[in-house]
């Protein structure tokens, strides 16, 4: 059911002074900004081959990408896989023994259905399945 590497998030305090750096010293383009009220969060997205690099700064103190920063500070927070179907996948690896955040998709950005697996049973790597909306 995995199709790909969708993304790489990688929260940052300011998306403004990030995206100095990667469109600067590494010549990419941001393709995309979007605002994320649900998960208190703006996103700007890179592509770089079929890949995007997805920036995450936070909108508030108290949503998970602020609790990221202030415990790890910036740095890569997810990677996401594509998925025809994110449903299914959370519930393979739910069978698998997988600690699901979600149990059931939700609206993310760039027009995707979402759900998130715990790093504690992913061997501490946050882990997104991530699905086109039709």
């Amino acid at each position: 059911m995995l199709q790909k590497i969708d993304h790489i998030a990688i929260a940052v305090r300011s998306i403004d002074e990030a995206l100095r750096y990667y469109e600067q010293a590494l010549g990419l383009t941001c393709e995309k900004r979007e605002d994320v009220p649900s998960q208190k969060v703006r996103t700007a997205f890179l592509r770089v081959g079929e890949i995007y690099l997805e920036l995450l700064e936070p909108m508030s103190l108290d949503g998970t990408v602020q609790k990221f920063l202030d415990k790890h500070g910036p740095g890569i927070h997810h990677i996401s896989f594509a998925t025809d179907d994110v449903a299914k996948q959370l519930s393979q690896a739910k069978q698998a023994g997988c600690q699901l955040i979600h149990d059931q998709p939700f609206d993310g950005a760039n027009g995707k259905l979402v759900g998130f697996l715990h790093p504690t049973s992913t061997f501490g790597v946050l882990t997104e399945f991530c699905q086109k909306k039709n």
